[in-house]
């Protein structure tokens, strides 16, 4: 079931800080399913009807993940990709260390 599967997996803290990634519909909904009632908002009832929607294949997994982040950074656990961020870090370095040098 490829048309479940995001381009960009979302990595978000779980439990005592532990990274997850998430990479298809069917991880979000299991995660979302997993949620303490005492923490769910707006946001994870909207991301939960998404994955729901996406399941059914009435909307795109790429719908999905947006939902999904959306719903990690209304409860801050979402992660940055670090793929993305290592050409800003291997930037900054060189410019730190032509600095210095």
């Amino acid at each position: 079931m490829e048309h479940d599967r995001f381009e960009e997996p979302v990595t978000i803290l779980v439990g005592m800080g532990l990274p997850v990634r998430i990479e298809t519909v069917m991880e979000a909904f299991a995660l979302l399913q997993d949620w303490l009632a005492a923490n769910r908002s707006s946001a994870h009832a909207i991301a939960l009807n998404a994955c729901r929607a996406g399941i059914a294949g009435e909307i795109d997994a790429e719908t999905v993940r947006a939902t999904l982040v959306a719903f990690a950074r209304r409860h801050d656990i979402l992660l940055p990709d670090m793929v993305s961020l290592a050409p800003a870090a291997l930037a900054g370095g060189a410019s730190s260390t032509s600095k210095t040098g």
